[in-house]
């Protein structure tokens, strides 16, 4: 599995850990099913690690995710982007065929 996480994502989670004081906690993504493209990634502050869980590190940050979760996101970037409206997390997935409108949600 190959699941990626920007800089800027790293320091989102990092002021996020910190700020809700959640030291010891991994970042945990998956997918589900739902949305309005089929599939769904989830995310998530983790402190358990399953024995079907990969675990990956990137600047700093434990990144979490399942065995089937991870066959959809590997090659994934996870990103973090502010604008006019607030900022929120991205995922860049070149395993998607198509995504919706909102980005949170792909076939």
């Amino acid at each position: 599995m190959s699941i990626h996480i920007s800089e800027t994502a790293a320091n989102e989670v990092k002021r996020l850990i910190e700020a809700e004081k959640l030291e010891g906690y991994l970042l945990r993504v998956g997918v589900q099913g739902g949305g309005c493209a089929g599939l769904s990634y989830t995310l998530g502050f983790d402190k358990n690690v399953n024995e079907n869980d990969m675990i990956i590190e990137e600047h700093g940050i434990k990144v979490v995710c399942d065995n089937k979760s991870g066959l959809y996101l590997s090659g994934s970037t996870i990103d973090y982007t502010r604008d006019l409206l607030g900022g929120g997390f991205k995922f860049v997935n070149p395993n998607a065929k198509s995504t919706c409108g909102c980005g949170s949600s792909f076939a």
